[in-house]
């Protein structure tokens, strides 16, 4: 399955139906007159976010969506049925703009969340509904509201709780796969991920999800190889991995340059915490690894952690890490309102 986080996509909501004009004229039948019915309204446009997508790939081949519109009154009093609302299924994640792409109309973040975007216009009133005491045979009737319509961008924003930054070639995809399930590609030369990748993390018991997107350069904020587009996906993460290579260039300038890029992004992802892993330290030596990491803590950098994403050493200590920035796994409440962790203990019958 391709990987599409950006589409631009038309909608259109329903008309409504139009008013009928009618007169009862059957013989031997009192009480004659209007008896035209009112029009349907035409059905909303609404958005749905739902689990199981990750992707806006559907909207590549699907970029017109057009609600039904309402069904005209007829004679005999009958109202026009409603048109039927059409449900816009996308990612949990995925943000709706308007047309100049800065606009947020809607943020769905959570799986179930449905919101009505675009109202269908209101049936129109059929000529029974003027009758009064003094116009007893109206004519008039109102042709229906039309629907609403507009061109908007869908962009998703993966749900993550941590993501993965570094320059091409740090490990992240090796990283990623060391840890979680997922199959990155990986590869002996720069810009083997070229989308972002999901994985879930188990850990202690915990489970949490990570994010790997393209690798960054200097620059990136400017467009420089796969530019920062993919930067948005790691928005909402809750803390960020920075993997640099012990063996790539000078420690410290890789940490500058993710920084300044991030930085650059804006988004306040240079606010978040973040835990620097000084990757493939079983190439080389113990002595240059600790000349490393003073060198990181000396740059500005707060925790350093020494792994290697091929033989999984030290990951642990870096997972433990990431849990600290995660929400409690299991709490619950107590009446006077005071909470307390749940009891794991499996429930046995004895």
């Amino acid at each position: 399955m391709h990987f599409l986080d950006q589409a631009k996509i038309f909608i259109r909501s329903g008309a409504g139906g139009p008013g009928a004009v009618s007169f009862r004229r059957e013989k031997y039948v009192e009480y004659g007159g209007p008896d035209g019915g009112n029009g349907g309204k035409g059905g909303d446009i609404i958005f749905e976010a739902v689990a199981g997508l990750n992707t806006l790939i559907d909207f590549r081949y699907t970029q017109h969506f057009k609600a039904q519109r309402g069904v005209q009154g007829m004679g005999k009093n009958r109202h026009g049925a409603a048109g039927k609302d059409l449900v816009i299924k996308v990612p949990v994640g995925t943000q709706v703009l308007d047309d100049d792409r800065e606009t947020v109309l809607l943020d769905l973040t959570e799986a179930g969340q449905r919101v009505t975007l675009l109202e269908g216009g209101l049936g129109g009133r059929g000529n029974a509904s003027y009758k009064t005491s003094t116009n007893r045979a109206p004519r008039q009737h109102q042709p229906g509201l039309p629907g609403e319509e507009m061109y908007v961008w869908l962009r998703l924003k993966l749900l993550a709780d941590a993501g993965l930054v570094g320059l091409p070639n740090a490990g992240k995809s090796t990283f990623i796969n060391q840890i979680t399930n997922t199959k990155a590609k990986v590869g002996d030369y720069a810009f083997t991920t070229l989308r972002p990748q999901l994985g879930v993390v188990h850990h202690r018991n915990r489970e949490f999800v990570l994010a790997d997107i393209p690798g960054l350069i200097a620059g990136a904020a400017e467009g420089a190889g796969v530019g920062d587009r993919f930067l948005g996906h790691i928005e909402r993460c809750r803390v960020l991995i920075h993997l640099i290579d012990v063996q790539g260039t000078d420690p410290a300038e890789a940490l500058e340059i993710v920084e300044e890029e991030l930085a650059a992004y804006g988004g306040g992802l240079d606010e978040k915490p973040r835990l620097i892993a000084l990757n493939k330290v079983d190439l080389v030596d113990a002595e240059l690894v600790d000349a490393f990491t003073r060198e990181l803590h000396e740059a500005g950098a707060e925790r350093v952690f020494p792994i290697s994403g091929a033989t999984g050493q030290g990951i642990d200590a870096l997972l433990d890490a990431v849990l600290e920035y995660l929400p409690a796994a299991t709490v619950t409440e107590r009446p006077d309102g005071e909470r307390e962790e749940a009891d794991d203990t499996p429930w046995s019958p004895v």
